[in-house]
């Protein structure tokens, strides 16, 4: 720990003791809050989910005039 983050610890410490029970929890609950919204920002490799080949095998379909060319009505617009 470096001595600005004890310095800081130690003076939250202080004016926390300052609060009335509430407050304190209130404290609390925002400093939880904020180390949940940082955990959750950091890019985690436990959290990429790994491709699994074949998974949706069979459910999608190509027409068989896939690679057909278009006809002159499609590129004209009429």
């Amino acid at each position: 720990m470096t001595s600005q983050t004890r310095d800081i610890t130690e003076t939250l410490i202080a004016q926390l003791q300052t609060l009335p029970p509430e407050q304190q929890q209130m404290v609390v609950n925002f400093v939880e809050f904020l180390a949940q919204k940082h955990a959750q920002s950091q890019p985690s490799q436990n959290r990429k989910k790994r491709r699994v080949a074949g998974l949706h095998e069979g459910m999608g379909w190509i027409s068989d005039d896939f690679n057909e060319p278009l006809p002159d009505e499609f590129w004209m617009g009429e």
